[in-house]
């Protein structure tokens, strides 16, 4: 038997108590076997669209389904200004109740989905007034020829009611169907403690790059007192404080470098980030690497925007914006003069990155705050010549630092959600409200 599983108040219940079974104690639940059946009923879905020449055609699909007949599905109707879809009443919700919205869609001629396809939860008091801001679900993973989407959320104070929202937007030939759709409670989630260490050092005269290095390994072993899970050190380690070429500093990765580092992160057991300078065949990248608990090498990203300085020094740029998967989350890395363009930040938030750690040695610190804003992610630095720090999602300065020698470890909640009282959860809307489609007019390959 096929299921999908919708939570309802009692009145659904005792409306349709003939057609199905009785629901657990903890939660009203309902059985849909058919969407046919349960379109246009008082119970059941309804089309909606903020007005009538923009409604896409909406239709009960008995060929296109995921797991047994039949499927929502939603056209275009050659309309570019089409946005709408189907909708869902749901009540007897409980304010501060987490609830988890759980929906597989399949798309055809849907250039951008990640704005185009729509899936949130419009929270209603009694009255059917709004209460706090619509929860819109981003996070899609494939199945196959069908994608999952998942949204997990607290019901803000006073609501009563929800409306599930499952749409289609501004795709004229495009036509999706929407299919195995759940909305239940579940547990508060667990919070998601991360200790983050940034060491803010300038170490002068240090001869060498062994003078240099030694210098941050021995501020490994200070910040390690209080048991950091990651610890952010500058821009190339290797280089401040002596006057050596590039060319001489640069090494493989792995190499001697991140052996050292290996060494201490296996010690502490922690992870650290690091910049130092890449040689691979001619070329020789600025690069920072990030050590696992364990002493490997878990990644590395080469710094893509390049001063004029290193340009002439012979430093050849990146060509990617990596993620890595750390057992406490998903982070990204950028290096100094990267903060002084919107795409990298950009493109690391839309791969999931939760923090950005960033070795820089100079820059604007108002432009750090900047990248943490908009994105709606933590940013960790580690400067020379500009603060050393940990900021918010909200712009939030969590610890600054200038002076060298300042080493400090700042705990945060990856679970905390930071939500504007007239936007909601801007990290949110930022996945689904981001252009990525719109070519910028004169550059190559757009």
């Amino acid at each position: 038997m096929r299921h999908r599983f919708l939570i309802f108040s009692g009145y659904w219940l005792t409306l349709l108590a003939g057609l199905y079974p009785p629901c657990l104690a903890e939660g009203v639940k309902l059985e849909l076997k058919d969407f046919a059946k349960n379109v246009g009923t008082a119970a059941g879905w309804t089309v909606w669209a903020q007005r009538e020449e923009i409604q896409p055609q909406c239709f009960v699909d008995s060929v296109h389904f995921r797991s047994a007949p039949d499927a929502l599905a939603i056209s275009g109707n050659s309309n570019s200004a089409e946005y709408g879809g189907w909708a869902f009443p749901i009540r007897n919700i409980k304010a501060g109740q987490y609830y988890q919205l759980t929906a597989y869609y399949r798309a055809q001629w849907v250039p951008y989905e990640q704005s185009q396809v729509v899936a949130r939860l419009d929270w209603l008091d009694e009255q059917g007034r709004r209460v706090g801001q619509p929860d819109y679900a981003y996070r899609i993973s494939a199945e196959g020829e069908w994608k999952r989407l998942m949204l997990r959320v607290p019901a803000p104070p006073q609501a009563a009611c929800v409306k599930l929202e499952l749409g289609l937007g501004w795709a004229p030939q495009g036509t999706i169907w929407w299919d195995d759709i759940a909305f239940e409670e579940t547990p508060s989630p667990p919070s998601r403690l991360v200790r983050i260490g940034s060491v803010s050092l300038r170490p002068h005269d240090t001869q060498n790059k062994e003078g240099s290095l030694s210098a941050f390994l021995r501020a490994l072993d200070e910040i390690a007192k209080d048991k950091p899970d990651i610890v952010c050190l500058g821009e190339g380690i290797t280089k401040v404080g002596n006057s050596e070429p590039y060319s001489s500093l640069a090494e493989v990765v792995p190499g001697p470098v991140t052996s050292r580092l290996g060494d201490q992160a296996r010690q502490h057991r922690m992870y650290i980030v690091a910049g130092l300078y890449e040689r691979e065949g001619h070329a020789i990248y600025n690069t920072a690497v990030l050590i696992d608990r364990q002493g490997n090498v878990a990644g590395k990203y080469r710094k893509v925007y390049l001063p004029r300085e290193e340009i002439e020094g012979g430093i050849t740029p990146g060509l990617a914006y990596p993620v890595f998967e750390t057992d406490f989350g998903r982070i990204g890395i950028m290096i100094c003069w990267d903060s002084q363009y919107v795409d990298p930040a950009r493109a690391l938030a839309a791969q999931g990155a939760e923090i950005i750690f960033l070795p820089i040695w100079g820059g604007d610190f108002t432009l750090m705050k900047a990248r943490a804003m908009e994105n709606h992610v933590y940013l960790v630095s580690a400067g020379y010549d500009v603060e050393t720090s940990v900021i918010s999602p909200k712009g939030g300065i969590l610890h600054a630092a200038t002076a060298s020698g300042v080493f400090k470890t700042i705990p945060i909640d990856l679970q905390e959600r930071f939500l504007d009282p007239w936007l909601g959860d801007m990290r949110a809307r930022f996945h689904k409200e981001i252009r990525w489609d719109v070519p910028v007019p004169g550059l190559v390959n757009r």
